[in-house]
């Protein structure tokens, strides 16, 4: 089987830059040859600086900072986005400056009268709701060409909604409110457009995409990639776990699931499919393992920091609760890949040809400085505005330690070659130039990325303003908790399913925000958990909708990359990614999991006992431990692993029992019956569901007979 992958192509820049394309919107952007690709530059280098004073100085008002950032992120969007895909992207269309001008235009009018426009709240004047609904009809538009239509749907249904709400039945029916109170919501108070979300993008969010800008540009993903493959390229399944490693070192610079699978996966995917992983396989890998970095600590998704603000806690206990759940995804996600290592015989890749671990680390360990100064400057108690900058400012020292070095090495190098001689005065003018090009391209990269967040946040408020507006968040809340019965199981299926329907079509920010204002307070009703643990809930399951089934935008991604069915690519994501399926129902029934009122030795507690249960979850799943496991183990499995990811001390004595039991019946087939028992790939191969199911039933059978035989 390995021998079939080994002439495996590498994947092309083109072909990166299509997959991109296809499914992440963000990267569909106009490439100007000429002077209007310097003005784009010049507004984006404005705009990162306009932010960075904000942050540094503290002087803009937020009624002036959210209306200037919306301004300047519309207004890059007419410049960068073409109106659609097929469009032509070697100049800029007129209409598209003239709505460039319009948006920035209407911005720094809310932006100058900031003060007037508080005065006169609600006793606007007809500019002022002309103002407003050009507003939000150009946010529209952005959203269109940045994010996508799902949310724009969601939002104009909502809008749609508070306007004809003296038409809808029963308990949805409401008075109905003008055109006039509906922008006077959404424009000039802050519980619409201007609310939370943009707040967030306008601050913190920002500051946090500019910072990973910055280390981006001082090669840190390379260096990820090479210490992912340092410690785990060489064993068994070696692809798959740097995978998995790289993303999720990779996530935590980076928001976008779509980009983390192509970037990383780009290498990682042909790699795993050379050394004989199957291709749904290897792209559903990628897709999970970069999915996860949107819950992994230290640097999470923008949806992370909206939590810290919805909850009204320190960012910093965020990133606690977040961290036994997201080592437990990812820890899942490890065991998987290494049964499916064992069970097809995989090996990893020539050690020679690896980097060494010690020498990568003094050569460029460097590069993580900043991740430390963050997760240093985030557990001081400082705030995530003031961390961000730092973190900033040490990317920036590293970028010269890195010129630094090069330089040095160049200089001597081209001196024992040539018996050129380099002045110290030359390295040092290299280094100022390099450095600063490397600030200035950050900067614009900065501003970038920040487009499709804060669009999304912007049409976030418009959702979450007319749930304010119209009540209907109570509604919905009422009539999930009457669907469901009372029963707090029921009612968090429901809560999962809205999640990951809304993030099916719906950035995981919007999503977020969404089901969060609905139904996290239902779950806290129903469930009786901490408010911390509800958000965290609704939040999971947004994220993982980009590897769920049918839409998946994730596993689509490694699947185009791995030239794989898409949908087989989404099972098996689903399938590696298990625990962000169990792990939410467990920490809202026992917050101690996320570090709420729990002492050291429940952490340890639940640490150890978890793993173990996802070794027993990841055996079910699989089919195997040390051998292949029939139907009767690969029940006990589940059971036992599902027990032990219940934080409790009796679920804890049950479920180590019965996997153990489970565990010890494997050894002792191995010892009587001779060898592991290797499956085949194809062993149930051209088999329907219904005589699959008698094979494994006779075999299960079958081998307790040969077990117990005497």
């Amino acid at each position: 089987m390995q021998n079939d992958h080994l002439n495996e192509p590498q994947v092309t820049e083109a072909e990166v830059q299509a997959v991109m394309e296809k499914y992440d919107r963000e990267s569909v952007t106009r490439n100007y040859k000429n002077w209007i690709k310097w003005l784009v530059f010049g507004v984006c280098i404005l705009f990162s600086l306009v932010q960075l004073y904000a942050a540094f100085t503290g002087r803009v008002a937020a009624t002036q900072l959210r209306p200037l950032h919306l301004g300047f992120v519309m207004t890059l969007v007419f410049l960068i986005y073409p109106v659609t895909k097929s469009a032509r992207r070697d100049k800029l269309p007129i209409y598209d400056a003239i709505l460039a001008v319009i948006a920035m235009a209407v911005c720094l009018y809310i932006a100058l009268q900031h003060v007037e426009l508080a005065r006169r709240i609600n006793k606007n004047t007809a500019l002022d709701i002309w103002v407003g609904g050009l507003l939000i009809v150009l946010l529209f538009e952005c959203c269109r060409r940045v994010v996508g239509l799902p949310i724009m749907v969601v939002a104009l249904v909502f809008m749609l909604y508070a306007y004809f709400g003296q038409y809808m039945p029963g308990d949805l029916m409401h008075r109905g409110f003008s055109v006039r109170r509906i922008i006077t919501q959404l424009v000039y108070t802050t519980e619409g457009i201007m609310g939370t979300p943009l707040g967030a993008s306008s601050t913190f969010i920002f500051l946090f995409v500019m910072f990973g800008a910055f280390l981006e540009r001082t090669e840190v993903g390379n260096f990820f990639i090479d210490f992912a493959n340092a410690i785990a390229g060489h064993k068994r399944g070696g692809p798959a776990k740097v995978a998995v490693l790289a993303s999720a070192l990779e996530g935590t610079v980076s928001g976008s699931s779509v980009a983390n699978t192509v970037g990383s996966g780009s290498f990682t995917i042909p790699m795993m499919k050379r050394l004989g992983y199957r291709k749904e396989f290897a792209a559903a890998v990628e897709a999970a393992a970069s999915t996860g970095g949107q819950i992994m600590p230290p640097v999470m998704g923008a949806a992370a920091f909206l939590m810290a603000e919805s909850v009204g806690v320190p960012y910093m206990e965020v990133v606690k609760a977040a961290l036994i759940p997201a080592i437990l995804y990812f820890v899942g996600i490890y065991i998987i890949i290494e049964l499916e290592a064992r069970k097809y015989g995989l090996e990893g890749m020539d050690k020679a040809t690896l980097p060494k671990f010690l020498p990568l680390v003094k050569k460029n360990g460097y590069l993580i400085l900043p991740l430390i100064v963050i997760i240093v400057f985030l557990s001081l108690g400082y705030t995530p505005i003031f961390s961000a900058l730092v973190g900033i400012a040490s990317c920036v020292f590293c970028d010269i330690i890195r010129h630094i070095i090069i330089g040095v090495v160049g200089a001597l190098e081209a001196r024992k070659a040539r018996k050129e001689k380099i002045s110290a005065a030359k390295i040092a003018g290299d280094v100022a130039v390099k450095t600063a090009t490397d600030v200035v391209f950050s900067l614009d990269k900065g501003a970038r990325n920040v487009l499709g967040v804060a669009v999304a946040c912007g049409m976030a408020g418009i959702i979450v303003g007319m749930i304010t507006l119209t009540g209907i968040g109570l509604t919905l809340g009422n009539s999930l908790t009457a669907l469901a019965g009372g029963n707090a199981y029921l009612t968090l299926v429901f809560t999962m399913l809205a999640s990951i329907i809304l993030g099916m079509g719906v950035p995981t920010t919007a999503n977020y925000l969404i089901t969060s204002t609905i139904m996290a307070g239902t779950v806290m009703k129903v469930v009786g958990c901490d408010m911390l643990a509800a958000h965290m809930f609704v939040f999971y399951f947004g994220i993982i909708a980009d590897i769920t089934p049918p839409v998946a935008l994730a596993a689509m991604a490694g699947s185009a990359i791995a030239k794989s069915d898409p949908f087989r690519t989404g099972l098996n994501a689903v399938k590696l990614a298990i625990a962000a399926f169990i792990v939410p129902y467990i920490f809202v029934f026992n917050n101690k999991m996320l570090f709420i009122g729990a002492q050291w030795y429940d952490i340890l507690q639940i640490s150890i006992t978890s793993i173990i249960g996802m070794v027993g979850i990841g055996a079910a799943l699989e089919g195997y431990l040390t051998r292949h496991a029939h139907l009767l183990q690969r029940i006990m499995f589940l059971a036992g692993g599902l027990l032990l990811i219940e934080p409790g001390l009796m679920t804890d004595i049950i479920g180590i029992a019965i996997v153990a039991v489970a565990f010890i019946w494997q050894v002792l087939e191995n010892k009587r019956l001779g060898g592991k028992m290797e499956p085949s790939a194809d062993r149930y191969k051209g088999l329907g569901l219904g005589k699959r199911i008698g094979v494994i039933l006779s075999e299960s059978f079958v081998m307790l007979g040969k077990l117990f035989k005497a």
